[in-house]
């Protein structure tokens, strides 16, 4: 399987695309500031960079945009939709993880406050952070929803999710069959980035990770 570059217009038999969309920068972003399910506004930077990602991934022509309904991620679609023209389905099984008295706390704050319950979940333990979500049950809750999406989509259609880094990071893990202790070694999303899963013959495949950039074709005896 292959991924089409630039621009290019579909390629028959390439199989159904999910785009997993971090939102753009907030203020508690720059901060280091846990925001969960807080409902943050995107910053002056936030909104160019959702404009800037919009004009690239409206060039792989999706088919369909679900979006968390927090503002941070609702105001990041509604660039995309604005390009294409397509309705953004809202859904708040897509919002960040749960995070209880962590919400609003920055990071040396966390450590300094809760940091061996902090270390017991970098170390990939089942860890209700804050008292909030465990991670599987973020995944519980997002995953079925972008399958659903996934499943309306046309054989060689695109769905874009734009969601928030632990809920994608989650809905990843579930959807490559990874155990829940492994998926923090996926790594985080910055702003704006995001991630490709392309339909394999044994189920969904991680293609992109990460990304700012449009997917360029995979060359080579892994393709």
């Amino acid at each position: 399987m292959t991924t089409p570059g630039a621009g290019s217009d579909r390629t028959p038999g390439r199989g159904r695309r999910i785009i997993l969309w971090r939102h753009g920068q907030t203020s508690w972003n720059v901060e280091r500031r846990f925001q969960g399910t807080t409902d943050v506004e995107l910053t002056e930077t936030g909104v160019a960079q959702a404009r800037r990602a919009a004009r690239l991934l409206a060039s792989l022509r999706p088919d369909a945009i679900v979006s968390s309904d927090l503002q941070r991620a609702a105001d990041t679609a509604a660039e995309l939709s604005a390009l294409t023209g397509l309705d953004v389905s809202r859904d708040e099984a897509l919002r960040e993880t749960y995070a209880g008295v962590w919400q609003g706390l920055t990071h040396d704050e966390i450590i300094a406050r809760h940091g061996e319950e902090y270390a017991a979940w970098k170390r990939g333990e089942p860890v209700r952070r804050g008292g909030g979500e465990l991670e599987t049950e973020v995944a519980d809750r997002a995953a079925p929803v972008v399958l659903r999406h996934a499943e309306k989509l046309p054989e060689d259609g695109t769905l874009v999710v734009v969601s928030h880094g632990g809920t994608i990071r989650t809905t990843l893990g579930r959807l490559l069959g990874l155990e829940a202790r492994n998926w923090e070694s996926l790594g985080g999303l910055s702003n704006c980035c995001w991630s490709v899963l392309g339909e394999g013959a044994r189920g969904w495949r991680l293609l992109e990770h990460n990304a700012g950039t449009l997917p360029e074709p995979v060359l080579g005896d892994d393709d």
